[in-house]
């Protein structure tokens, strides 16, 4: 390999996502590196509802797409946005080390108790009532400097919910008008692969690839990710699952918030594990 095309959505995270990966390679593997800038169904319709619209693949499917073609060597998604389930013939060749996967409650400044919050998140907006059971929601689309001005500047909502991860790597510390407060896991589950960095292949390279990531990353996501496909969930089911090196947080609108600790068999299986701890909370 001496030259790697990496396909990549067009907003300001994910090209930042994507300048990672590329300067990992270039370092790891010695090769050139390009840009494969892809605007998707997701990013086309902003004015859709994820959670109507069922959200699945609308950031991922048009990436995919040119990596079964053969037009990119590898595709660089937050993991968050990808489905349980994998197209034929592509693979993941893995993770960048996770970023904070911890979601952050944005409030304009000086709102103590949230009146409304703007988000289209069902996982989101379930975890938040438990925080503000009064609390009303409207959506939020566009990138993350759109949302930050909607409620410090524009006022759609006294606050929003944003990944942690995000904020990090767009060297969001501050931002004008709001105000940022961490959500624990105990507070908010995050989203499967919250904070990770997926590399996508074709599956025939996958392994040329696996060495050079983080192998944690890759243990942790690939349980999560068990759970994310045997429950078949897209974006109208609240649902969540963060995996450590012992613990499982996870919750679902149908059981509320779980935590499990974790042995080092459970991570052998994943499927099997999944499929286990499922059953025992109803949801098999």
């Amino acid at each position: 390999m001496k030259k790697l095309i990496l396909a990549t959505r067009k907003s300001p995270l994910a090209l930042a996502q994507t300048g990672m990966v590329a300067a990992h390679l270039r370092a790891a593997l010695g090769v050139e590196t390009d840009l494969l800038k892809i605007v998707t169904t997701g990013d086309q319709q902003a004015d859709w509802s994820l959670e109507n619209k069922g959200g699945k693949g609308l950031f991922t499917g048009e990436l995919e797409a040119a990596l079964l073609r053969g037009e990119a060597d590898v595709a660089v998604h937050s993991t968050k946005d990808l489905p349980g389930d994998m197209p034929a013939g592509l693979a993941i060749g893995g993770y960048m080390p996770r970023e904070d996967p911890c979601d952050v409650l944005v409030l304009r400044a000086g709102v103590a108790q949230p009146k409304s919050l703007a988000t289209g998140s069902p996982r989101r907006r379930l975890q938040a009532r438990l925080l503000y059971p009064a609390v009303e929601f409207c959506e939020i689309r566009g990138n993350v400097d759109t949302r930050l001005r909607k409620i410090g500047d524009l006022g759609v909502a006294d606050g929003t919910i944003l990944a942690a991860a995000g904020l990090k790597r767009l060297g969001i510390a501050h931002w004008p008008n709001v105000e940022f407060h961490a959500l624990g896991f105990q507070s908010m589950v995050p989203a499967v692969g919250q904070g990770a960095i997926a590399v996508q292949s074709r599956a025939a390279d996958a392994e040329k690839f696996a060495a050079v990531f983080d192998a944690v990353t890759a243990r942790h996501v690939a349980l999560e990710r068990a759970f994310q496909a045997a429950l078949g969930g897209g974006c109208h089911t609240a649902f969540g699952a963060h995996v450590t090196a012992d613990m499982l947080y996870f919750y679902h609108e149908k059981t509320g918030l779980r935590t499990q600790p974790l042995t080092a068999t459970d991570f052998g299986r994943p499927d099997e594990t999944a499929a286990r701890l499922l059953r025992a909370l109803g949801l098999l």
